[in-house]
């Protein structure tokens, strides 16, 4: 009896930990995907959506969201402005500032 018992507490045990791994490894709600492998950078006051959307975590709504406020506000003075784009916060903004200028060309590509 007392083994039937341990093994279920075992058993369960096993479960708890399986399940607390496969939720550790589900992105949260609003968290920014890896990016494939990105080179050169994207002159964030110049580009193209579709340039825009090489951005790691930048889709089409993001991508809109930084035209659209560059059409609103003008160009941006410092990467860090980029934080005043709805959906941009401190977390996506370290992801991003590898990427991006303020002057020169956009140079972005994923190398295949």
């Amino acid at each position: 009896m007392f083994a039937i018992a341990r093994t279920a507490a075992l058993c369960a045990a096993l479960i708890s930990l399986v399940c607390t791994v496969a939720h550790a490894q589900t992105p949260k709600p609003g968290a920014v995907a890896p990016a494939a492998r990105l080179e050169g950078v994207v002159n964030i006051n110049t580009a193209t959506a579709s340039e825009l959307e090489l951005l790691p975590g930048v889709g089409p709504a993001r991508a809109r969201a930084i035209l659209e406020h560059r059409k609103a506000k003008g160009e941006f003075k410092a990467v860090d402005d980029l934080r005043a784009v709805g959906g941009i916060g401190d977390r996506a903004l370290e992801q991003l500032r590898p990427h991006c200028v303020l002057t020169g060309k956009t140079t972005a590509h994923r190398p295949d």
